[in-house]
């Protein structure tokens, strides 16, 4: 597969956009728009994968916890999802940037028309400068958020997903924690980050322990999972916090942040 060298996927998470309260945390959004904007007049075409419309609906309909039965799950969703996009279009239109909505369910990958569709709305929205925001479409479909073996997994198998499917060079995923550990970090404060993996097997599977965040429904295993499938097909992935969305720039420019994980063939 030809990569693109200018195309890059960034997946954020719901631990980044929500805060202890379970709020919106309007200083990340900022950040974050700000930081894609400016990375987009570098020259770069972007693309933005977002979790957080479940916790952000959740807590916008004032539900004590996150919703457990599947039919509150996707009201919140479709809550959420309409506040996160109006707060991404408020901050992206303030640095001058307009953005696109894209809703994702398993099938429009995996049938071949759907696919076909879906890569030319991206490349359409790309070359006229829009960045777009893509979410799976869990106000709809229930089986991205119920099953276990589910095609994405929280967005960061989406995020691999997209990656390959808009033939990006680098799938960034920020998270809530600096990137892979050899060992827990919240449980050893001695742990070292590994800052690059040439292949990933299951000692590698092994270091990334259990859930992530209270707030978010992902762990360190799923970004395994998504950096496993980009890498397959040559893309570079980087694991890093999504309380820093500087380090795109230190990515871009060379350097090096989180944990690298290296695309075949490079």
């Amino acid at each position: 597969m030809k990569l693109i060298p200018n195309r890059i996927v960034v997946k954020v998470g719901t631990s980044t956009l929500t805060n202890e309260l379970g709020k919106s945390n309007l200083r990340s959004f900022d950040r974050l728009a700000c930081v894609l904007a400016d990375v987009q007049n570098m020259g770069y075409e972007v693309i933005l994968v977002s979790s957080g419309a479940i916790a952000v609906g959740a807590n916008k309909l004032n539900m004590a916890s996150r919703p457990t039965e599947m039919r509150f799950k996707q009201a919140a969703a479709a809550v959420g999802q309409c506040s996160n996009m109006y707060l991404y279009d408020k901050f992206f239109s303030g640095y001058d940037k307009t953005i696109g909505q894209i809703l994702l369910n398993a099938e429009d990958i995996e049938q071949e028309e759907k696919r076909e569709n879906l890569t030319n709305t991206f490349n359409a929205m790309l070359e006229m400068g829009v960045i777009p925001i893509v979410n799976e479409n869990d106000s709809v479909s229930y089986t991205e958020i119920e099953s276990e073996e589910r095609l994405f997994g929280d967005n960061d198998k989406l995020s691999a997903v997209v990656a390959v499917l808009c033939r990006a060079s680098l799938l960034v995923i920020f998270s809530d924690i600096d990137g892979l550990y050899d060992s827990d970090p919240r449980l050893h404060p001695d742990a070292k980050l590994i800052e690059r993996i040439d292949h990933l097997d299951e000692n590698v599977y092994k270091l990334a322990g259990g859930a992530g965040s209270r707030r978010g429904t992902g762990g360190m295993r799923t970004k395994l999972q998504a950096a496993e499938l980009a890498t397959i097909q040559g893309i570079d992935v980087v694991i890093t916090n999504g309380q820093r969305p500087g380090d795109l720039y230190t990515l871009l420019e060379g350097g090096s942040v989180g944990t690298r994980f290296i695309g075949a063939g490079r």
